[in-house]
This record gives C-alpha cells, sequence and structure tokens, in this order.
C-alpha cells in the first residue's frame, strides 16, 4: 500500500507537520471520490473514504509506539515519547479540518449540501447559534462533559476491537468541525455582501466564533487520540504479550495512563468550553 511507504511513525514523529497535508489530501479526495462515485449519499461516503486509508497510519503508529514499551521503563519518558505520535495526529487532523472547511466555504451552494448534507444535520440539531449561550453554566459542563466521556469511550473500544477503528470517528469530528467553521465563515461572508468586495470583512468578523470553537477543540480532540492510542496500543499487546506477562502489565499501566490524560484532558476542554469559550462569541 502506498502510504506504508510513505508515511513511516518513525520518520512522520520527526517531522509531524507535514501530516497536515496528509490529511488535507486524503479528505480532499475521499470528498472528490464520493461526490463522482456514491453521488447522493457522498456526505457519509466521503468520511469512510478518508477513513480507509488513514488507517493504515494509525495502526502502525499504534504498532511503533507499543513497541516503546518494550524498550522504556520509565513511565514519565514513555509518555512524553507517546507525545510524539499525538502531535502526528493533531496535525493530520488539522489538515482534515482545514479541507472540509475550505472545501464547504469555496464550493457552489448545491454541492455544499451534497457533500455535507450529514454534517449539516448534526449541527442543525445542536444549533451552532447556541454555541456560548449557557444560561446554566455548571448543568452545561456536566452535559459536556458527559458526551466527550461517551466519545472517548467509543474511541477507546473501537481501537481495542479493531486497533485504529477509532480513526472514522475522528475523522467524522474533523468533517464537522470543519464544516461548522466553514458554515461560520459562509455565514459572515454573506452577511458582508459578496465574495468579493467585502471577504477580509466577513473572515474577520467570523474570526472570533471559529476560535471559540478552536481554543476547547484541541484539548477535546487530544484527548480522543489519547484515548485511542491507549486503546490499540493495549490491543496490539494483546496479540503480542501473554496477558498474564510482565510485558503486557506494563502496557496495560502505559495504556491506563493515556486514558487518564485523555480524561483530565476532557474536563479542561469542558471548562473552557463552558466559561471561555464564550468570551469570544
Amino acid at each position: 500500500m502506498v502510504l506504508e511507504s510513505i508515511v513511516r511513525p518513525s520518520k512522520m514523529e520527526k517531522k509531524p507537520g507535514e501530516m497536515l497535508w496528509v490529511g488535507f489530501f486524503y479528505s480532499s479526495l475521499g470528498l472528490l471520490l464520493a461526490s463522482v462515485v456514491l453521488g447522493n449519499y457522498a456526505s457519509i461516503s466521503a468520511v469512510f473514504i478518508t477513513a480507509i486509508p488513514l488507517i493504515v497510519i494509525m495502526y502502525n503508529t499504534v504498532k511503533y509506539e507499543e513497541s516503546k514499551d518494550d524498550q522504556i521503563q520509565n513511565e514519565r519518558f514513555l509518555l512524553k515519547e507517546h507525545g510524539k505520535a499525538l502531535s502526528l495526529f493533531m496535525f493530520l487532523f488539522i489538515g482534515m479540518l482545514i479541507s472540509y472547511s475550505l472545501w464547504f466555504v469555496v464550493l457552489p451552494e448545491d454541492q455544499v449540501e451534497r457533500l455535507f448534507d450529514f454534517q449539516l444535520e448534526i449541527i442543525n440539531s445542536v444549533n451552532p447559534d447556541a454555541v456560548g449561550n449557557f444560561s446554566n453554566p455548571e448543568g452545561a459542563f456536566a452535559m459536556i462533559l458527559l458526551n466527550n466521556f461517551r466519545v472517548l469511550f467509543f474511541c477507546v473500544l473501537f481501537s481495542f476491537l479493531y486497533g485504529a477503528g477509532a480513526i472514522f470517528i475522528l475523522t467524522l469530528n474533523a468533517s464537522v468541525i470543519g464544516v461548522v467553521v466553514g458554515f461560520t465563515i459562509r455565514r459572515s461572508l454573506s452577511l458582508h455582501g459578496s465574495l468579493e468586495g467585502s471577504a477580509l470583512a466577513g473572515y474577520l468578523s467570523a474570526f472570533p466564533v471559529s476560535l471559540a470553537y478552536m481554543i476547547h477543540g484541541i484539548p477535546e480532540i487530544a484527548a480522543y487520540f489519547l484515548g485511542a492510542l491507549g486503546g490499540g496500543i493495549i490491543s496490539v499487546a494483546v496479540v503480542n504479550h501473554s496477558i498474564r506477562s510482565k510485558e503486557f502489565r506494563h502496557v496495560l499501566v502505559d495504556s491506563l495512563d493515556l486514558v487518564v490524560v485523555s480524561v483530565l484532558l476532557l474536563v479542561v476542554a469542558a471548562l473552557i468550553e463552558v466559561f471561555v469559550s464564550p468570551l469570544f462569541i
């Protein structure tokens, strides 16, 4: 497979920024292929088409990270090493997010409705205009945290069962957040006239709302990737080690540490979403 020779975890962890272009390219390709081949089913199909090749990247990275457990016994240093994989995944996610938001802004409206129909339904069910308008911050914090824990649970579960299954959930999240950012920019542009004379004013007016999503979205997505990494490492360890061995116990502790860190990140992200993000709306 092409990705196996191009994207090697040991190489990409040294230059994680290059993963931004991988995320951008494969998400754009996924939209193109879904539009041409699958027509009315393009919006959800594009997510699957994008996620399929990225499974190779995630699985190879998980295997590489699991091999570090056999070489490194110091848990603090091991977590630092896993941080390299996290940066790789985050740039991959940002590349997908940029792709989805860009195409949402520049494509004609009829194509946007067809390519992002599923994502728009999700956004409409949440009501993007309500972001930051929390009449009951404490209740909103509990609701957001519970929902984020639910997503984290499925990221860990999918990665444990399928090795890299969480990449679909994360690709879907990238598409939804990208559409939210694109929707905000597109709406601001329409309020400031055409895409020509008032484009700069439109982009600038959309920036605070987009920033409000990003400042809590970054730790939130990082938490999901860490949880997925932890679940995937356990999955690989089950195959490579006896569950009663010392090596497996070491891997289990390492994976649980990753999940604990992801839980703490979700708490921080929820606090930011409820108490900090509204300041930018």
